[in-house]
């Protein structure tokens, strides 16, 4: 179990999940850390901790380990089926590691290498290696098409890293790379923006309902009614078992009475966000409910609850650009949501902007800059990473609830 531990998405050509790189914060440059029995049991009891599958939601997991680790003390509890092995250094050098890779490839670990001066490209490719991950920023274009085609003739797949724009995984998918690390898939692509049919101005108009202070339950039903396929996916939502673990809800009105609207107005806007991003990857979904939930808690925990949902909207809506691929401001004309919300999704300063800044910098393993913000908002280290640890939790909750929108994973090749 880990207190201090982030991770970021790996998608393949088509933007589906494909893996997630976990960072741990108490290893050498991310990697899996090494922890005295004492010291574990001591994290366990008083720290808020994840388990690899928590933290992966049960998807695979790439892991950096150290080749001391790797050669003296691996790690029996991390199966082949759940984790790739990813070293930073090539086992042709290192006898000892060569003997430990050969092991791990007959008890069914995939291995991967990170090679950032693409040696595997000059040298022969070497038999252990599944994977080889390339950092995109620290190799230059010319190297990049001189070697990557070589490597990829050669039946290795190829990880790109840092890959931050749409254009940059546009070039990397025509290099002939598989898989793709980064945020890129966050960005909006505003050259193919345009109008919204009448099915998705209904979603926004649900979710500006979601949104407000005054809950207009009447206005809301006759919203929904105008869609038999949303008004089913609602109720098939709120009773997943998940959400829902005592009585079967039969209409909106009966969630509101039993749920409490506060729930209620969640699971509209979940649900209509999702709704919404049926063309987009499902890995935006999925950061946007744990921006959202981080959000929520985060308010709590410094103002208590009377504010929660605005937080809670300001994480949610965060990648509507995205989504809809337009800009933020124009989408937020067309939403009947406070001005506060509407500022930090916009970037003014202030508390709503600070907890999103915060969730960003959890995303990418930002440590330094998690701490800075801690010390910023007078919350202690293990306080601010069990909040990001329970919306892990929670987000992997909703995902089951919300199975209709994430597919199940593809077959690992």
């Amino acid at each position: 179990m880990f207190a201090f531990i982030a991770r970021q998405p790996i998608l393949d050509k088509d933007q589906d999940l494909f893996a997630y790189e976990l960072l741990f914060r108490d290893g050498a440059n991310g990697a899996y850390p090494e922890h005295e029995p004492k010291k574990s049991e001591l994290i366990n009891s008083r720290f808020n901790t994840l388990g690899i599958d928590d933290i992966s939601g049960n998807q695979r997991a790439f892991i950096n380990f150290l080749p001391e680790t790797i050669i003296n003390r691996f790690p029996a509890e991390l199966t082949a089926d759940k984790i790739i092995v990813e070293l930073t250094q090539n086992p042709a050098v290192n006898t000892s590691l060569m003997d430990a890779c050969e092991s791990l490839k007959k008890s069914g670990y995939q291995i991967a290498l990170n090679d950032n001066r693409l040696q595997s490209a000059v040298l022969a490719p070497y038999p252990y290696i599944d994977i080889v991950k390339v950092d995109i920023n620290k190799i230059s274009p010319q190297m990049l098409e001189k070697h990557i085609p070589t490597l990829a003739d050669s039946g290795i797949q190829l990880v790109a890293e840092q890959v931050s724009t749409l254009d940059q995984f546009a070039m990397c998918l025509d290099l002939g790379f598989d898989y793709f690390q980064g945020y890129f898939f966050t960005q909006p692509n505003t050259k193919t923006a345009k109008s919204l049919p009448s099915s998705k101005l209904i979603l926004l108009e649900l979710m500006s309902h979601s949104a407000t202070s005054q809950f207009d339950l009447e206005k809301v039903v006759s919203i929904i009614e105008r869609d038999a396929a949303l008004s089913y996916l609602l109720l098939r939502f709120i009773n997943n078992p998940m959400i829902n673990k005592r009585e079967k809800i039969t209409s909106l009105r009966h969630a509101l009475h039993y749920l409490g609207e506060v729930e209620v107005k969640k699971f509209i806007a979940l649900l209509s966000l999702a709704s919404l991003n049926d063309e987009k990857p499902v890995e935006l979904l999925q950061v946007s409910v744990v921006r959202a939930k981080f959000c929520e808690l985060f308010e709590i925990h410094k103002h208590g609850k009377k504010k929660a949902m605005s937080a809670f909207i300001v994480g949610l809506f965060s990648l509507l650009d995205t989504i809809l691929d337009g800009e933020m401001s124009t989408i937020l004309e067309k939403l009947p949501i406070s001005e506060d919300i509407k500022q930090a999704l916009q970037g003014v300063e202030g508390n709503y902007l600070q907890y999103l800044e915060t969730a960003r910098a959890f995303e990418s393993g930002l440590w330094g800059k998690i701490m800075t913000q801690a010390a910023k908002s007078d919350i202690s280290q293990k306080e601010l990473h069990g909040i990001f640890n329970d919306a892990i939790r929670w987000s992997n909750e909703m995902r089951q609830a919300l199975s209709d929108f994430f597919p199940k994973s593809r077959p690992q090749r």
